[in-house]
């Protein structure tokens, strides 16, 4: 057995580290999402010394459960906000370049209906300048033969075509992974189920903050230059020990993931609901077919998971069965579910969720830098701008200049792993950078076969218990790879397969391994499927 964490941070070494007063930090980022991971790269890239510390897993909260877009926002066009749309834009575009097969371009048809307000004609110029803005041309009208050749069984009543045109999808989980890779190759230390309890002050100026190890309940205090809040939905509340301010509006989006079998869809399909017209994306993601979002204030206690709810639930099948009545989709057709919350830069609730901007905003409290807000896509922007506002308290710190580049090139090409199937190659260069070499390399040929109708395998598995610093088994079926949304009963029949790994890889033994099972299952029930009753 090789050990763990061989890549990651090793959190037992750590925390003995932080215990005995070791490493002088200059910044503690506090949040594992990807802003907290782009924060952490763009400081080591600079020469800071920074730590991350997670309460939960990496990635737990809104970015896994985001919408698995990489997009411009076109609706944030036809709301004015054009630079908002021209910075996704480019950021896109250089994601495609830089990290493919983690980022893949995929068709978008929106459909036209008579009546609907815009129209082929306004619709065309939006993409116009949509494309425009990322220097790209590839938008297009359909009409409603080749839409309905393009989508069997779509719904024809009053269709009058679609307009196509490119966006980009993702897999955010896989995403903050890979930028957590690149931080701590560039020296960022980074742990999870680490939770910071408080902010230390020294004359009412942030100077550090208590740490509590959620796994053995011990705590510590570190001294630090700089304390960025990244926590997104949460960021009110350790910003509220500095600034009572209250400026976070929680929404909640939910998601429905389907057989493709049972919905076979290659491109996006966008309509408005017939409810309240909100637009309502289904979309081709990992295998399966995903309808959503909705966008909703979320009210209950941000310290429990998200979880869909009977309405949302069936506000998203009203859609399907809009578009695509002959397929007569119900709530037993349903692989899982999934709801993230987003946090929305404003409190003004009278105002319509979907119509709130979806900006970053930053401030600066006494020491404490908070960032929340913006978008996936932007990432590598808003942590720029965090790092800009922290460099005000770094001291000394010679605040150094990077290349602007977002990932850095692997280093190895599709044909270095000397494997047939070259899309898959690029998949696993996309996701494991250089590593996915030795990930080919320490693999069986029966572990490199994909499981279940997902393009996971169990080499994938393995590498996540062996490397990246895997403490539960959610972690390893909901966050490394996503197994547990996407095969029925969340991955029941890879269990015995996937024992076998935690047994090798993380010393768990049997009744471990029945103690994790147990909180995967409910964790899974409860916050990954239908609501309960």
């Amino acid at each position: 057995m090789n050990a763990p964490n061989r890549i990651f941070t090793d959190r037992d070494a750590l925390w003995k580290t932080l215990q005995q007063g070791g490493s002088n930090w200059d910044m503690v980022i506090v949040g594992g999402g990807i802003i907290g991971a782009g924060i952490l790269r763009e400081a080591a890239r600079r020469g800071i010394n920074a730590l991350l510390v997670e309460q939960q897993d990496f990635a737990s909260g809104t970015s896994s459960r985001s919408s698995k877009m990489v997009h411009g926002g076109l609706r944030y066009i036809s709301q004015g906000d054009v630079k908002l749309t021209k910075d996704s834009l480019r950021e896109r575009e250089r994601l495609l370049q830089e990290v493919p097969g983690l980022i893949d371009r995929m068709g978008y048809f929106f459909t036209l209906r008579k009546g609907q307000f815009p129209g082929r004609f306004v619709f065309g110029l939006l993409l116009g300048l949509y494309d425009w803005l990322a220097g790209i041309k590839n938008h297009k009208h359909f009409n409603k033969a080749a839409l309905q050749q393009q989508f069997s069984g779509i719904n024809g009543d009053g269709l009058k075509g679609a307009m196509y045109y490119t966006d980009t999808v993702t897999d955010d989980a896989r995403l903050v992974m890979r930028v957590l890779q690149d931080a701590i190759e560039a020296g960022g230390v980074a742990v999870n189920y680490m939770k910071v309890e408080s902010l230390l002050k020294t004359d009412e100026q942030v100077t550090g903050v208590v740490i509590r190890n959620t796994q053995n309940t011990e705590q510590v205090e570190i001294q630090c230059k700089s304390v960025v809040n990244a926590t997104g939905a949460w960021a009110d509340r350790l910003r509220n020990e500095v600034n009572s301010e209250k400026r976070i509006r929680p929404l909640r989006g939910s998601h429905l993931v389907l057989p493709m079998a049972r919905l076979p869809i290659k491109d996006a399909l966008t309509l408005f609901h017939p409810v309240d017209k909100r637009p309502v994306f289904i979309f081709p993601w990992e295998g399966t077919t995903v309808v959503g979002t909705t966008d909703l204030d979320h009210t209950e206690n941000l310290d429990k998971e998200a979880v869909i709810s009977a309405q949302e639930l069936a506000y998203l099948l009203e859609a399907v069965d809009a578009l695509f009545p002959q397929h007569c989709l119900s709530q037993d057709d349903i692989i899982s579910t999934w709801s993230g919350v987003r946090p929305v830069i404003g409190s003004d609730e009278a105002r319509d969720p979907s119509k709130e901007r979806r900006d970053h905003a930053v401030w600066h409290d006494k020491g404490l830098v908070t960032v929340s807000g913006g978008k996936l896509t932007t990432f590598r922007l808003i942590a720029l701008d965090a790092i800009k506002a922290a460099s005000e308290t770094l001291g000394n710190v010679e605040v150094l200049e990077s290349d602007d580049c977002i990932f850095k090139t692997p280093g190895i090409t599709v044909a270095e792993l000397n494997v047939e199937d070259k899309q898959w190659a690029q998949r696993l260069i996309g996701r494991y950078g250089k590593y996915a070499k030795d990930l080919i390399a320490e693999a069986t040929d029966a572990e490199r076969m994909p499981l279940e109708n997902t393009a996971f395998c169990l080499a994938e598995c393995r590498w996540a218990a062996r490397n990246e610093s895997v403490v539960h088994l959610d972690d390893l079926m909901l966050r490394r790879t996503r197994l547990g949304s996407l095969v029925k009963g969340g991955g029941e029949r890879l269990f015995p397969a996937i024992e076998k790994i935690c047994a090798q890889e993380l010393n768990w033994n049997t009744e471990m391994w029945k103690t994790e099972l147990t909180r995967y299952q409910e964790i899974w029930r409860t916050n990954y499927y239908l609501p309960s009753a």
